[in-house]
């Protein structure tokens, strides 16, 4: 694929976890690489990811430390700074020796058009931004209040999508924001949801140590942050084993992040701690491994403005491993996951407890409900499906 005779050039910027731990960067970046593009990313090191550049399936990382992984507004400021820092730093390293013809960026933070904007400005480069999490609502879940930084990122996500010439929704609720609150043009504004690849959520042999001697196991996997709803989790576990005498129900949490810790000591207070394993970040296969025992997948994450609008990415990869799931009745989540799914009542541990128990006690109604869901990304959902929306993208954007 040419460009004024040329490869089109892209450099990624992703602030808040590496390459190619982040599935949807990833999978982007090797669409595009395998459509003739030549590829480079910035971001973080990462536990496993160490290194400071180096080069997989042709494309080559860059990346670099972070003084903290940030909790609170001091933090993020601290974080913030330092990666727009670097993310400056190897762009013009990324521009003096491979070149670049486009910047991608990847939210949050809404910070990244400081960079995109300057080298459209002043080098002619092409800005495309990928929405992943609607900011000021994140800021909302974390922080529970709309204060003057609720504003602050309110002005980014507009300035960011003014200075885009395209924009990348993961959903039509994150369309309607680029629209409505970003100003962006309908015609300019493309969905491509996060759709999970099969060769990568394979379904093996389930490893019943994992279920530490008990009969069932309710599998997670997240982020181990304050909007994902975690301590909801847990109530609903204490609720099983503590109300109902269900002491055989064990529970495998995979995932890393800042709360990780606050939840352990989270789960010791409650008294579910032995019934629960946190793993935290994990390699593809202990992760797999997980999924793949349990007997029900759960997805907490709190009903609020941002959960609402989301899809998370891992409702599909649920589906994709043919589990049925338990979930709060959110909006994006119930698009994405149909028949595959039960739904609480929002934010009510309880029933979201009732709801495991009812899928636990029905092994014909977990196949049935495990069928749908894969057939469903096989059919619809699956990677391959969004390829296409991505290209047209990027036509666009190398035509405007």
């Amino acid at each position: 694929m040419a460009f004024a005779g040329k490869k089109r050039r892209v450099l990624f910027i992703v602030e808040n976890l590496p390459s190619p731990f982040d599935r949807r960067v990833w999978q982007e970046a090797t669409t595009l690489e395998e459509a003739g593009y030549e590829v480079s990313i910035i971001c973080p090191t990462g536990k496993g990811f160490e290194r400071k550049f180096e080069v997989i399936d042709n494309i080559h990382i860059y990346r670099h430390s972070l003084p903290l992984e940030a909790d609170g507004a001091a933090g993020y400021a601290l974080e913030y700074s330092a990666a727009l820092f670097w993310e400056f730093y190897l762009a013009f390293k990324v521009l003096f020796t491979r070149g670049f013809d486009a910047i991608h960026a990847c939210n949050p933070p809404d910070l990244i058009f400081i960079v995109g904007g300057f080298f459209r400005f002043f080098f002619g480069k092409k800005f495309l931004f990928d929405h992943h999490d609607i900011n000021p609502e994140l800021y909302e879940a974390k922080f529970n209040r709309r204060d003057l930084f609720y504003k602050i990122m309110l002005l980014c996500e507009r300035l960011t999508f003014k200075t885009a010439s395209v924009s990348i929704a993961t959903n039509e609720s994150y369309k309607e924001v680029a629209i409505r609150r970003g100003g962006m043009p309908a015609d300019r504004v493309h969905v491509v949801r996060s759709g999970p690849m099969l060769d990568r959520l394979r379904i093996v042999e389930p490893v019943h140590e994992l279920k530490k001697g008990r009969k069932y196991l309710v599998g997670y996997v997240g982020v181990m942050g304050k909007q994902e709803g975690i301590d909801y989790l847990l109530r609903a576990a204490k609720f099983l084993i503590k109300d109902k005498g269900r002491e055989d129900i064990h529970f495998g949490l995979v995932g890393g992040g800042t709360e990780l810790e606050n939840l352990e000591e989270y789960a010791r207070n409650l008294g579910v701690a032995d019934y629960v394993t946190f793993t935290g970040r994990v390699p593809d296969d202990e992760l797999l491994a997980m999924l793949n025992t349990a007997d029900v997948c759960v997805n907490p994450d709190v009903a609020n403005e941002m959960n609402d609008k989301s899809t998370m990415n891992k409702i599909m990869e649920y589906m994709a491993l043919a589990k049925p799931i338990v979930q709060f009745d959110l909006i994006e989540g119930k698009f994405s996951a149909g028949e595959s799914s039960l739904y609480a009542k929002r934010n009510d541990e309880e029933d979201f407890a009732e709801k495991i128990l009812q899928l636990l006690g029905d092994p014909e109604l977990r196949t049935t409900m495990g069928e749908f869901g894969r057939n469903r990304v096989i059919s619809q959902l699956e990677w391959s499906f969004e390829q296409p929306k991505l290209l047209d993208a990027y036509d666009q954007l190398f035509a405007s």
